[in-house]
């Protein structure tokens, strides 16, 4: 069963603060995105599995661990979690990134890919889904559900704020993913919207409407 995670740690909770206020441009609202992602790095690569190699110091010789060469993915759903890359990125230069954009149709209600571009051993790789917000959970699910039928057998959930809905769908229907969050909100409003949350994610990371 997957787990549900929330990093409080003062620093990612301080700029989460930031990152909710009106006032916040979007030149900061980005920066304050890109840091909180690469704190949040520290907390999902917690289990990565290291190896132990000799070193030589400047004064003598020792045992010491490195990272044993798990490959690692990263997946942005478009547009918001490319916020989200190069603050990951930063702390895991070796992994790839992929890519998945969805719409969903107004008439069948079907999720479409209009976009999904991965690493061609995807089902070797620990990949790590990017995502500032889990609203009702309908895109995180349907881009999980493109990842596992390319082969992907590994996927952790990384977004920055939750509604207790988006939480629900992602275990009901992925019960194997992780979930890794910086905060968990009180609900949606009607209009689908997190509440408190910080807005539309992507209108105010590209400064659009």
């Amino acid at each position: 069963m997957g787990n549900v995670f929330v990093l409080d740690h003062p620093l990612i909770q301080h700029k989460i603060t930031h990152i909710r206020k009106t006032e916040t441009g979007t030149k900061d609202f980005r920066e304050l995105v890109d840091e909180v992602a690469g704190l949040m790095a520290y907390e999902i690569t917690r289990d990565l599995p290291v190896t132990e190699v000799t070193i030589d110091t400047p004064v003598t010789t020792m045992q010491s661990n490195v990272l044993s060469g798990k490959r690692i993915g990263i997946v942005p759903i478009l547009r918001a979690g490319l916020g989200m890359v190069e603050g990951v990125l930063r702390h895991i230069p070796t992994a790839k990134v992929g890519h998945v954009g969805l719409y969903r149709d107004p008439e069948t209600l079907q999720p479409v890919e209009y976009y999904i571009k991965m690493p061609n051993d995807i089902e070797e790789r620990e990949l790590i889904v990017v995502d500032p917000m889990l609203a009702t959970g309908g895109s995180a699910k349907d881009a999980i559900d493109s990842l596992k039928k390319r082969g992907a057998t590994k996927i952790k959930l990384m977004c920055l704020i939750a509604a207790p809905e988006g939480i629900d769908l992602i275990k009901k229907e992925h019960p194997d993913v992780d979930l890794y969050l910086a905060a968990i909100d009180e609900k949606l409003n009607e209009k689908g919207y997190i509440v408190p949350g910080l807005g539309d994610a992507g209108d105010r990371l590209y400064g659009t409407k």
